[in-house]
Parts: C-alpha cells; sequence; structure tokens
C-alpha cells in the first residue's frame, strides 16, 4: 500500500479522475514524445469521455499538449476498454505524417494513472499491512493509535507533507466562503457558501454548529467546481468534506495543528485502505467511492480527535462508508456540482454523527470496516454504467 501523499494530492478542480489525472497523462506523454511530435491526437474513452467537458478533461489536456504541437481530441463515449472506463489514448505523429510513438493510460480515480494491467500504485509499498482489523489489532497490541501506525509507515517527512495539505485545504474554505456569484459550467449554480455561513450565525449553538459545517464544506466543493485549487480527499468530487469536518473541529474546539495533522493521517490511512482494495473512483464504483470513503475518512479523523479508541474509530469510519453504500455517481451535464456539491455537505455532518453515535459506544459492532469495502467494490461493480459518472442516468437524465 503506498504513501497516503498518493491519496491526499493538491491540485486544480474539479474532477480528480476526469482533469488531475488527463492533466498528468498529457505531461508524462509530452515528456517523452515532445522532441518527435508535429502533432498530437488524444482519444477519450468510456465515461472519460461522456462527461469530459464538463469536467474540462479537453482544457486539462490542451493546456499541457497544444503550446508543444496542435492537438486534436476525439470523443468516444460509446468505446469502453476493457481494463477502465477512464481510457484514453495519446499519439505523437511526425513531421512526414507517420506515427511516432502512441499511449493508453487510465485516469482510475484520485489523480492515478495507470497502464493496462499495472498495479493501480502511484509509489513504492510503504504499508505492511493492509487491511483496517490487523493494522488495529496491532494498534491494541502496542497500545497505540491509527495515526502513529502512519508515522511508523511514512516516516518523520509525512508530518511536513500533511502540513502543506491542510494549509491548501484551509485556504480553500477561507476562499470559498468569501466567494460569491455563478459557477461555470452553464447550469447556473450559485454559490452558497457565504450565505449558509451567515446565516449559521442567527441560530442557537447546536444549529450553528451544523450550519458552519454545511458552509465550510459548500466553500471547498465550489472552490473545486471552479477550478479551485484544492486537496483530494480521496477525490476532487469528495474534497469537501475532510476540510469541513477538520475546520470546523479546529475553530470551534480548538484543537491544536498538531492533532488536526495527527487526524489527516488517520483519515489518510482509511482512506488508503479502500483504494487500496478497492477503489475510490466514481467511473468505477461510484460515489459511494468518493462521497461514502470521505465520511468515513472525516468520522476517522473525528473519532481520533475527540478521544475514540481504535476500535471506535474503526466503527465511525465503517458506518461513514455502509450508510453510503449504493450511491451512485450521476452528476447532472457532467459537472462536479449537482448533487456532488449538496453530497459534500451532507456527508460532512454525517461523518460527525457518525464520530457521536460510535462515541456512545464500546466500539464493538457486527459487520467491520474491511468487510464493508468488499461490499463496496461489489455493489460498485454491480450498479450498471449508466450511474457511474456517465451523466446518462439518475439525477444526469432529469430534463
Amino acid at each position: 500500500m503506498e504513501s497516503i501523499r498518493q491519496l491526499y494530492k493538491i491540485g486544480q478542480g474539479p474532477s480528480s479522475s476526469h482533469t488531475m489525472g488527463p492533466r498528468n497523462a498529457a505531461e508524462t506523454f509530452a515528456a517523452r514524445s515532445a522532441s518527435k511530435a508535429a502533432r498530437f491526437e488524444v482519444t477519450l474513452y468510456g465515461a472519460l469521455a461522456a462527461t469530459g467537458r464538463g469536467h474540462l478533461t479537453d482544457q486539462a489536456i490542451l493546456e499541457v499538449l497544444a503550446p508543444i504541437a496542435p492537438t486534436e481530441i476525439l470523443w468516444h463515449p460509446e468505446i469502453v476498454l476493457p481494463f477502465h472506463t477512464n481510457g484514453m489514448t495519446f499519439k505523437a505523429f511526425s513531421a512526414d505524417g507517420s506515427l511516432a510513438d502512441t499511449w493508453t493510460v487510465y485516469s482510475v480515480g484520485g489523480g492515478d494513472i495507470v497502464e493496462e494491467g499495472q498495479q493501480r500504485s502511484s509509489g513504492p509499498s510503504l504499508y505492511p499491512l493492509t487491511k483496517i482489523k490487523d493494522i488495529q489489532a496491532k494498534c491494541e497490541a502496542e497500545g497505540t493509535s491509527y495515526w502513529e501506525y502512519v508515522g511508523q509507515c511514512e516516516g518523520p517527512g509525512i508530518w511536513d507533507y500533511l502540513a502543506e495539505v491542510w494549509q491548501v485545504m484551509q485556504q480553500a474554505v477561507q476562499r470559498g466562503i468569501e466567494a460569491e456569484g455563478v459557477l461555470p459550467g452553464g447550469l447556473g449554480v450559485r454559490r452558497k457558501a457565504v450565505s449558509y455561513y451567515v446565516h449559521a450565525e442567527g441560530y442557537n449553538k447546536s444549529l450553528k454548529s451544523r450550519g458552519l459545517v454545511y458552509a465550510y464544506a459548500l466553500a471547498v466543493s465550489e472552490e473545486n467546481a471552479s477550478g479551485g485549487r484544492i486537496v483530494t480527499a480521496p477525490t476532487c468530487g469528495s474534497c469537501g468534506i475532510v476540510p469541513a469536518v477538520l475546520y470546523h473541529l479546529h475553530h470551534s474546539k480548538g484543537f491544536s495543528e498538531q492533532r488536526i495533522l495527527r487526524a489527516l493521517a488517520t483519515a489518510g490511512l482509511f482512506g488508503n485502505v479502500v483504494k487500496y482494495n478497492a477503489s475510490v473512483s466514481g467511473a468505477e464504483v461510484g460515489c459511494q467511492g468518493e462521497v461514502g470513503v470521505a465520511c468515513a475518512m472525516a468520522a476517522a479523523a473525528a473519532s481520533q480527535l475527540f478521544g475514540g479508541t481504535v476500535a471506535q474509530i474503526e466503527y465511525s469510519a465503517e458506518m461513514g462508508l455502509e450508510h453510503h453504500l449504493g450511491l451512485t455517481c450521476d452528476p447532472v451535464c457532467g459537472l462536479v456540482q449537482i448533487p456532488c456539491i449538496e453530497r459534500n455537505a451532507y456527508a460532512a455532518a454525517r461523518a460527525l454523527d457518525a464520530n457521536l453515535y460510535a462515541a456512545f459506544s464500546d466500539g464493538r459492532h457486527s459487520v467491520d470496516f474491511d468487510r464493508i469495502v468488499e461490499v463496496m467494490k461489489q455493489t460498485g461493480h454491480d450498479i450498471p454504467s449508466l450511474y457511474k459518472e456517465t451523466a446518462l442516468g439518475g439525477l444526469a437524465a432529469i430534463k
């Protein structure tokens, strides 16, 4: 299992699989083909082609390749390559028109790209244990916590990286609650974070707390939808959930930055386990792999901050994911706006509820986190492709 640096990626929205991944692929292809290319041709397949315009896939690729040589984008949503629905083929042609280089690659979620048959890993394996039940048993035997296991596996450098991640998350919240106007894309969706933030001040303590969580999640998700700088947690489409919970607890409860970074490590560990054993790609397993996993991560982080045992933290995360099982990915017009933005706000609140529910328990429960991950993976494979980021079914089909 790779570093959580590969889960928490800093970049531009609106989509980790449709924007960040294709940009990364274009940069890789440009590095190897620029010297021999007189023109480029990029073919997008499946879900990547179906919703690529709404996700700015073509712009992400053109920003890299067009300055080097003329570039043509071809769209084939009706063709789904066997390895993954987010396939793309890059071709470089020499001046005489002959094919100089070709490369087929897949954007598998979270900004990661892989070739067919490759393991879905962007870096060396750092974690000897890849199931939460094994990590939990180790922590209980040693009297340690999940964040300490992350530190053992990653080394001391991870804390500087998580500090940068936390800084970008806070900046996204702060920009988002100040910004107003209509989001790009043509749906006419107005930014709501500032309104929720202002209205929250007029309620009693309990409702104000919930309203602020909504506002912070909306703020980051709206920044993502407008192409702003965010952190995948675990994806762009679900990037508002973990920051909303941590920003709220940092400011309302006074948790120190050091404790926030430890909570980020714990959240990253749970997200990493899902990514390794299943998927965080909406195109592959639906929104349960994005918003559901983010909710689990945020729930684990909150439980850690409030002093939960390793069993209670696991229970919090399990509920966060379990109660999003079967959630479809059906963006209207292929944009990361409806229903994505509201889902982030709602899931942030559910993460806090999962923490509270687990805190009343001793952490013992019937179905463990790893089993829920297995079920999520199977459920995702069973969901018809209409409901997995094609923008052809569900809410996206409503006229």
